[in-house]
């Protein structure tokens, strides 16, 4: 009798470990499905999360999506951040969210311009016309301003229309290392000459991942189990087959193609933006102390932040470094 009590209690046990180990959890992306996001996807598609106890909805970002609001007020569980200056920002404005990996460990940020116009250097744009958005004039424009000189009068607005810099062989632009170059090729035959900032000391991480201090602090396993799977996904997507991902993907944004998909995990790779660096010794997602003071350091220099903001509220290692998927 006994012997059948324990047994069933076993079982009870083993059914609620199940039921609980199916925890529900949204992550909202920064704009439309696109290869950029393909961890994310590929975890779901290959059962990653599942395998990790977790059943994870991804809401796609876009024009008219602000996923950082919906995540302080608590409407999503995680979010993908853009850069450390929207960590910041968090601390700046009071609100509790803390960044908890990064994904990209090279900003994918570039500036474009064209061949034979003796634009060999990110030093020889200095003066020169150069489309950037408003986003853009923030965050690395600021860097660009204090290590090469660059002033607001080089500005010209950018609106995501390439065809202004297409017409215009004097003309430079903003872009993202895995999507405008290829676009410009395809577009208009001009292969661009590209200039990834992080290759010349634009230190920031991007595609961060942003939950709250309370569910950090709270659930700290499921924060975990979600980390520890997208580092796995993310493992898959660029070491690995990425199909399963990519079909996910196209379903979500069925304008997405597949020579673009390919292209952008190509950019991915050739760069390093989701492996390099730390990553490489520390695994995927990897954050390193002295590169975020350092680069905060930059952001209080060019009069961006306070010096004595508490930016070391708004990050914690406390769920990377530890060689996930390696």
């Amino acid at each position: 009798m006994i012997r059948h009590i324990l047994a069933g209690a076993a079982l009870t046990l083993a059914l609620g470990q199940t039921a609980d180990a199916q925890d529900k959890v949204t992550f909202g992306t920064n704009w439309r499905a696109q290869a950029e996001h393909g961890g994310y996807y590929q975890a779901v598609a290959a059962g990653i999360f599942k395998s990790h106890g977790l059943d994870v909805e991804i809401r796609q970002g876009g024009p008219s999506v602000n996923h950082s609001q919906l995540l302080a007020a608590g409407r999503i569980d995680f979010n993908m951040g853009g850069n450390l200056f929207d960590t910041w920002n968090y601390v700046k404005q009071g609100v509790p969210m803390v960044t908890i990996a990064a994904i990209f460990q090279k900003d994918p940020s570039v500036i474009i311009t064209h061949p034979s116009q003796g634009h060999d250097s990110l030093a020889a744009l200095k003066g020169k016309p150069i489309l950037v958005s408003p986003g853009a004039r923030e965050t690395y424009w600021q860097w660009l301003k204090a290590v090469f000189g660059y002033s607001d009068d080089q500005i010209r607005p950018y609106t995501f229309n390439m065809a202004p810099f297409i017409a215009d062989k004097r003309m430079s632009q903003q872009g993202f290392a895995t999507a405008e170059p290829y676009a410009i090729e395809k577009q208009s035959g001009i292969k661009p000459v590209v200039f990834l900032l992080a290759d010349h000391g634009y230190a920031t991480y991007s595609t961060t991942i942003e939950t709250s201090w309370k569910l950090a602090r709270e659930k700290p396993d499921l924060v975990q189990r979600f980390v520890d799977a997208t580092i796995k996904g993310w493992h898959s997507y660029i070491h690995g087959d990425p199909a399963p991902g990519n079909a996910l993907i196209k379903k979500d944004n069925p304008d997405m193609t597949d020579d673009q998909i390919a292209a952008s995990i190509k950019s991915m790779k050739d760069y390093g933006i989701v492996d390099s660096g730390d990553s490489k010794t520390l695994g995927i997602g990897a954050m390193n102390e002295q590169r975020i003071a350092a680069f905060f350091d930059f952001a209080v220099k060019a009069g961006l932040y306070p010096a004595n903001l508490d930016y070391k509220s708004g990050h914690t290692l406390q769920f990377v470094n530890k060689k996930v998927g390696m």
